[in-house]
């Protein structure tokens, strides 16, 4: 059955898998992040994250900042933008159930798409790639700049887990999210920390939106192709669970590959069959425990 499998054809999708697994893994950092400290279900996270491609494109076209500046400011950029979403339309949601603000970042989607298709319209947009060229590995030829989002979106996840896990102001944030009384006792603005905390999930989004738009076409659906694949990952690692989402986020990108390497019919639905798998055996997620559902 298998014969016809080459080693060539096998290694090249593992890689293919780990380069799409990056982008997994950064997106439901960012999601479990916004979910697991302030309890909002951020269904505009591939909104934002396609807000980010697009600012780095502007920044280029009309500002003339090259990629490794809108690698810093996109995120800052689109971060505010959260900032100033979650202030306004999130901040009143807070104490009701997690469906209000569902519906709530749902209905900022529509508005962002709708906007940025009027402006720019639906056809995808090109961003050049800032690391032209390759190396060849002998089972496929692999260009520098995949290179780098691998390693790079490695080292912000780890980073990113750290600072949440192993930090004084992670340690207030976790704490935030528990007892917020409590943390308010040592002079916190808890409601600016949370503010903070979905700007920074947003923010991730959108440095994730900068790295795709070498590979991917800028455009106003890049973000809703993905979102679905991405709350998958995020409920198969664990609603809220930091690490269980960047590790979900690589495996579900490498599954992925092998499937279509094995069975490339069943590519797209390897995803949803191991997450009503993870639910009926651990519905609180694979990496979180379970008395960690609320």
């Amino acid at each position: 059955m298998f014969d016809h499998i080459s080693i060539q054809l096998l290694l090249g999708q593992l890689l293919i898998g780990l380069i799409n697994g990056s982008f997994y893994a950064m997106l439901s950092l960012g999601l479990a992040i916004i979910f697991g400290l302030i309890h909002v279900v951020n269904f505009a996270h591939g909104a934002q994250y396609m807000l980010g491609a697009f600012v780095a494109l502007l920044l280029l076209n009309h500002l003339g900042i090259p990629y490794w500046g809108a690698l810093f400011i996109a995120p800052v950029v689109v971060g505010a933008i959260g900032y100033a979403m979650e202030r306004t339309i999130l901040k009143p949601l807070r104490n009701l159930d997690h469906l209000y603000s569902l519906l709530a970042t749902f209905a900022a989607v529509l508005i962002i798409e709708g906007l940025m298709r009027l402006e720019f319209g639906s056809t995808g947009l090109p961003y050049a790639s800032p690391l032209p060229g390759g190396i060849n590995l002998g089972f496929m030829f692999l260009p520098w700049y995949r290179g780098w989002v691998v390693v790079f979106s490695l080292v912000v996840c780890i980073a990113t887990w750290l600072l949440i896990e192993k930090t004084k102001l992670g340690s207030y944030l976790r704490a935030a999210n528990e007892r917020p009384e409590i943390v308010e006792s040592f002079g916190i603005n808890v409601p600016l920390m949370m503010s903070l905390t979905y700007a920074f999930g947003v923010g991730l989004a959108g440095l994730g939106g900068v790295l795709a738009a070498p590979i991917y076409q800028v455009s106003p659906s890049m973000g809703s192709n993905l979102m679905i694949v991405i709350f998958a990952v995020v409920v198969i690692g664990g609603m809220g669970s930091i690490l269980g989402a960047i590790l979900t986020g690589y495996l579900i990108g490498i599954v992925e590959g092998l499937t279509k390497v094995f069975y490339p019919e069943a590519s797209n639905l390897a995803i949803f069959v191991i997450m009503i798998i993870a639910l009926i055996l651990r519905p609180n997620g694979l990496f979180s425990s379970p008395e960690s559902s609320r």
